[in-house]
């Protein structure tokens, strides 16, 4: 009755001899030894590390995801499942190549040689041991994970303890880890125990060169000059406006009335920025942005109208104050490298921004002066550049502004918080009005010495 209710199959030569293939491919492919696919470059990787010098030796505790160990076939079994027993002979080896190999560290500028991996081992995923140094040493040091463990090959965690033999912990030690070739974007957060118990703690993305761990006052005041110098040279928006500052006052007071508004306001809003006055909402970015843009829009349109040195100095003033908020973006990512040099690290930066300047300025002046000789004449020409800037400070303008209609702007709370803000927002405010009035005194001065010296020429 059974096999009358049922409809049988029929298998005609040619199916029956299409299911055997496909039969026996699929035991072929069961059959070859499980091994992970060609490795890609993860797009993001994050780098756990701790680094320690003790009696004699500098201790530097790794982890890394295991994905990022490309090259390196691990054996996998089941549906991509690593192979512990048979994994764990080739991790020291990647950990040479890829970590060791790149991580170059120093001892009072003498580069650390003979490293040593000393532990490395697979951890889970959920594994939170890397919290302390403490902990993370102890489960580097732990017993290897069971080998009925099934850990996804591209989920497990690789750990690597590396020692280096050092002269004495009191040492000044450095780091350059080049690490960034492990993903598309690499984070890494670095700590730092130095003898004394005191943590630093770093955290950045991609390579960020040399770093001194614990800098003397000399070297992180070249490395701010350096910063502040590069990031008024980067920063395109930055040139505009103060290329928009030269066009119409070549001459020598004039500029420096102007520039040294500038100045001033700027090294005012950075430093009480990053002494925490500034607002710290995640709209207040893109709103400088915006700002800067729109600040590099007027400039260019009052030189098409016609500056005058009075109002000029008093609007490069108004528009430094804002710059200030956007080179302290730049400025407070790096502050973890100042070490306990934190005050020589900002006047450094306002050097380099400055020096930065100065050779805008020196480059510029020239080259317009020769412009307006040979070429165009000083008005036409004026004219000509400062629409060209307005324009492209314009559609600046429009897409930074449509980024910052993305936030959603909440009013603040009316509690201690707010009160505080309130009061130290009137504290610069103060301090702004105070500088705006003393500098006025002396612009008043220098703008009565080109008109007279102006009228001597005439």
């Amino acid at each position: 009755m059974l096999g009358a209710s049922l409809n049988p199959v029929i298998l005609l030569p040619f199916d029956r001899m299409r299911l055997g293939w496909s039969a026996f491919v699929a035991a072929s492919i069961l059959a070859l030894p499980a091994r992970a696919v060609a490795h890609e470059i993860p797009p993001s990787v994050t780098v756990l590390a701790f680094v320690k010098p003790e009696t004699n030796r500098l201790r530097l505790l790794l982890r890394v995801p295991l994905e990022a160990m490309r090259d390196v076939d691990f054996p996998l079994r089941g549906p991509g499942y690593l192979d512990i027993p048979r994994t764990q002979p080739l991790l020291s080896q990647a950990a040479r190549v890829w970590l060791a190999g790149y991580v170059l560290l120093y001892e009072d500028d003498r580069r650390l040689g003979d490293a040593t991996i000393v532990a490395a081992h697979i951890s889970l995923p959920s594994d939170r041991s890397f919290a302390t140094y403490e902990q993370a040493i102890a489960h580097v040091n732990a017993p290897l994970l069971d080998v009925s463990v099934d850990l996804y090959w591209k989920q497990a965690l690789l750990d690597v303890l590396i020692e280096y033999p050092i002269a004495s912990p009191q040492s000044r030690f450095s780091i350059d880890p080049a690490l960034a070739r492990l993903g598309v974007r690499t984070t890494t957060v670095l700590r730092f125990l130095p003898p004394n118990g005191a943590e630093r703690a770093f955290e950045y993305v991609g390579d960020p060169g040399l770093v001194r761990l614990d800098p003397r006052w000399h070297q992180a005041a070249l490395r701010f000059v350096s910063l502040g110098f590069h990031h008024i040279l980067d920063g395109i928006d930055h040139l505009l406006f103060i290329f928009c500052l030269v066009i119409p006052f070549r001459r020598l007071r004039p500029l420096i009335a102007i520039v040294t508004s500038f100045t001033v306001a700027h090294c005012l809003t950075l430093v009480a920025s990053v002494l925490g006055f500034a607002p710290d909402a995640l709209w207040f970015p893109p709103l400088i942005e915006v700002l800067i843009a729109l600040s590099i829009v007027y400039m260019a349109l009052e030189n098409i109208v016609g500056p005058k040195l009075e109002r000029r100095w008093v609007v490069a003033f108004g528009f430094g104050l804002v710059h200030g908020f956007g080179f302290s973006f730049a400025l407070r990512e790096s502050l973890q490298f100042a070490g306990a040099h934190l005050a020589t690290s900002l006047v450094a930066f306002n050097f380099g921004v400055e020096l930065g300047q100065i050779l805008v300025l020196l480059l510029a002046i020239p080259v317009l002066t020769l412009l307006f000789k040979r070429v165009v004449a000083e008005r036409m020409g004026t004219i000509i550049l400062s629409a060209f800037i307005a324009h492209t400070a314009w559609h600046w303008m429009l897409e930074r502004g449509a980024a910052l209609a993305q936030y959603r702007i909440q009013w603040p709370e009316l509690d201690a918080t707010f009160a505080i803000g309130v009061l130290r927002a009137l504290m610069l405010l103060l301090i702004v009005v105070g500088l705006g009035w003393a500098l006025s005194g002396g612009v008043k001065r220098l703008a009565g010495r080109v008109v007279v010296g102006e009228v001597r020429a005439e």
